[in-house]
């Protein structure tokens, strides 16, 4: 009983001194701010994107960007069966983000993602599974966005 009390011990102590941090424990080290945010196109993506931004939103930062984004969603049938019936889809959103410093604009980034999905019989399963997608879709396009941004201002 001894030695397990002293093994576990001893690895919780080795583990907890290792000096592990997560790469992405703290969002909020950009040095920069997003100003304004105008958004156009899809509605669901949009809003999930302004989620993710709002986090960079207001500090004071000497960098502060304004961002208009353009979010175009289609959803596209891949495949029928021999009954006409819809078995795939293809789901792509191609985002236009234009990005302005102090009135001027800076860079336009392109940025799209795609995505296959098998159709279901069940409607409120389809929907429920497209909407995490285009969550997805929103979730992958700021991450990116913040990346071109941090670039953008150590240049």
């Amino acid at each position: 009983m001894f030695k397990k009390i002293f093994l576990l011990t001893t690895i919780l102590s080795l583990l907890s001194h290792c000096g592990f941090t997560p790469l992405h424990s703290n969002k909020s080290v950009s040095n920069f701010s997003i100003n304004s945010t105008s958004f156009e196109g899809d509605k669901t993506i949009n809003n999930y994107l302004k989620i993710n931004l709002d986090q960079f939103e207001n500090n004071q930062f000497k960098k502060k960007f304004d961002l208009l984004i353009k979010t175009d969603y289609e959803k596209n049938i891949l495949s029928k069966d021999k009954t006409a019936k819809i078995t795939n889809f293809k789901l792509s959103c191609i985002s236009t983000i234009l990005i302005n410093l102090n009135g001027k604009l800076v860079k336009e980034i392109k940025i799209s993602e795609n995505r296959n999905m098998n159709n279901i019989d069940d409607e409120f399963e389809q929907q429920k599974k497209e909407r995490n997608i285009k969550q997805n879709f929103a979730s992958s396009i700021s991450r990116k966005l913040i990346t071109e941004m941090s670039i953008l201002y150590d240049n």
